[in-house]
């Protein structure tokens, strides 16, 4: 034991070794200050900035080389693998008529969601909304508003109300009540994207943002009423319409993204199904013994039927993560493909571009923390129950 710590507690602070291997130094060196730089010297931070990142291209450049020429042909012969893991190639000929037939026609319709959230002493107030939009010029946006409210037991002492109250407000924020508020936002609002592309869409494609069955569904996120619900809307989305494809426009699966990279512009590969990730997820997530039951045969029946692959349009731009149903997936990767040509630079369909420009314009910060400071403004509260750093946003 050292500097005094119990050996219960040393034994888990692991974390040293780990930051040493990836960025070269001891924790102890970086947290040195006399070790920091004085002001901000241009010269040697470029210097710096230069050589690190012309390594790492160059180190890129020899994965990426190794990927196309050992992993890629693998694919198909892997653990588990299925016949259509593999790579594959999307002709401008196929992005051509993906453009006249499909999206230009309003055949696709893509959402996405927003939420904005004030939150204060006497009221907690979160806004949630989804825009569905297609190239058709058609558009639909939905939103909800939840309005936390504190109940204290009823008592005639007046004393007693008031600590009741002080009490719940100091613990908001230490127990798992607040946390799974925090859950249970996320968690509608990616509901609501799917509940919006099945019922509030009559395209015959349909386009949304992230992992279709997403975290914050299969969990349920902690309340048994939207895991029903989720796991209703998505056996609907696979097994009914089928016609979808997701696109992720986060680095999640950094080690599938890597693989992405040794693509050429105008490749695809698909990579496996959801069932591995779901059964992680539904395996190390707290569930009772329905909602688990629930979550072990959605992910058994429902899962295989949905694939992950990447995406690359353009030698310049990096590859995408997406989702589609195991019997389209050329047609949905060819969607999406076609959609992001449209913006190389960017790589990432211009749909969900639109569709999260319509849905901040519809439900942004800026207009929903007006009606909450009018709203103030009415009950003569003005600006004391907003914090300065809430206020300078």
């Amino acid at each position: 034991m050292s500097g005094g710590i119990p050996p219960e507690v040393e034994a888990e602070l692991f974390g040293d070794d780990e930051y040493r291997a990836a960025f070269g130094e001891d924790l102890s060196f970086t947290l040195d200050l006399d070790k920091w730089s004085t002001g901000l010297d241009l010269d040697v931070v470029m210097d710096r900035f230069r050589k690190e990142i012309a390594n790492a291209v160059k180190k890129e450049g020899r994965l990426r080389a190794i990927v196309r020429s050992e992993i890629f042909p693998r694919l198909p012969g892997r653990q588990q693998a299925f016949p259509e893991a593999g790579i594959y190639e999307v002709t401008p000929e196929e992005v051509s008529l993906i453009h006249e037939r499909l999206l230009f026609r309003g055949k696709v319709d893509a959402v996405t969601g927003s939420s904005a959230s004030h939150d204060s002493l006497p009221i907690g107030i979160s806004q949630i909304g989804v825009a569905v939009v297609g190239y058709g010029g058609t558009s639909g946006a939905f939103s909800q508003r939840l309005f936390r409210k504190e109940m204290s037991s009823r008592s005639t002492d007046p004393m007693q109300e008031a600590m009741d109250y002080i009490n719940m407000r100091q613990n908001r924020f230490r127990g798992r009540k607040d946390t799974m508020s925090r859950l249970a936002r996320r968690g509608i609002r990616t509901y609501a994207e799917r509940a919006a592309l099945l019922s509030k869409s009559s395209a015959e494609w349909r386009m949304g943002l992230g992992n279709p069955c997403a975290h914050e569904l299969l969990s349920g996120s902690g309340y048994m009423s939207l895991l029903e619900l989720s796991l209703r809307v998505l056996r609907r989305l696979i097994h009914e319409h089928k016609k979808f494809v997701f696109v992720s426009d986060a680095l999640q699966d950094r080690g599938f993204l890597t693989m992405g990279f040794a693509l050429d512009a105008g490749e695809y590969v698909i990579l496996e199904t959801l069932q591995s990730d779901g059964e992680e997820l539904v395996e190390g997530w707290q569930y009772g013994d329905r909602s688990k039951r629930l979550a072990w045969d959605f992910v058994r029946q429902s899962c295989p039927h949905v694939v992950k692959g990447l995406f690359r349009v353009s030698d310049h731009s990096p590859p995408r993560l997406f989702y589609a149903h195991r019997e389209h997936f050329h047609e949905a990767a060819c969607i999406a493909m076609a959609d992001s040509i449209l913006r190389p630079e960017r790589a990432f369909p211009m749909l969900l571009d639109v569709a999260e420009m319509s849905c901040r314009s519809a439900f942004g910060d800026d207009g929903f923390l007006g009606l909450v400071h009018d709203a103030y403004a009415q009950a003569d509260a003005n600006l004391q129950y907003f914090s300065e750093r809430g206020m300078r946003r």
